[in-house]
């Protein structure tokens, strides 16, 4: 297990990961992979600004595919509902005999 901040790094056991992850520390596994990140981090306001933007620009996107999806729904039901009404004629249609 590591402990990395800027360009430092140190190997550490599980029972100082939470005194370095404290110290603002990101702890890695053996693989590289983050297991916990430090606290006391702060995200530039640009870069908060431009999540806050992307965020707004997805939940517009996704509203308007919901409302193309039910005006989809609707209109696959009105098919589905005239294609049944079309076979309950043709099969009405057969002689007594038949």
């Amino acid at each position: 297990m590591r402990a990395v901040k800027g360009n430092r790094e140190y190997t550490i056991d599980e029972t100082q990961q939470k005194g370095y992850q404290d110290m603002g520390f990101d702890i890695l596994d053996e693989d590289g992979k983050v297991i916990a990140y430090g606290r006391g981090k702060t995200v530039p306001y640009d870069d908060h600004m431009k999540a806050v933007k992307e965020i707004e620009r997805l939940q517009a996107l996704a509203a308007e595919q919901s409302v193309e999806n039910e005006a989809l729904k609707a209109e696959l039901a009105a098919l589905q509902a005239a294609a049944g009404q079309g076979a309950e004629k043709k099969a009405g249609s057969k002689k007594a005999g038949e």
